[in-house]
């Protein structure tokens, strides 16, 4: 049974991710409207972390999501957001469309 409210969409962004104190890289594996997934993390928060990702989309700009740490893996971990934005939902729609494209 799926337990997830909003479909998540599968991508390949390269990420800087900061938990306060502790910063590293990562990369964005997948993402939805209401959370995201990273993979092949320097950093490894513990559960309940706020982590602040900035992700590479574009080169010249990288987006900024802001969560919590919701669950973690020998590969990486999963965030959850805290407020869902006009500006989270257009990344996930254009990720969505690259991934249908």
């Amino acid at each position: 049974m799926e337990r997830r409210q909003h479909p998540r969409f599968r991508a390949r962004f390269d990420t800087l991710c900061s938990s306060g104190r502790n910063e590293g890289a990562g990369v964005l594996a997948d993402i939805s409207y209401s959370g995201a997934r990273l993979v092949e993390s320097s950093l490894e928060p513990d559960l309940g972390t706020k982590i602040r990702l900035y992700v590479f989309v574009q080169p010249v700009s990288p987006f900024e999501l802001v969560g919590e740490v919701v669950r973690t893996s020998p590969q990486g971990f999963a965030i959850a957001y805290q407020v869902e934005s006009p500006e989270v939902r257009r990344l996930v729609d254009d990720v969505a469309a690259l991934v249908g494209a």
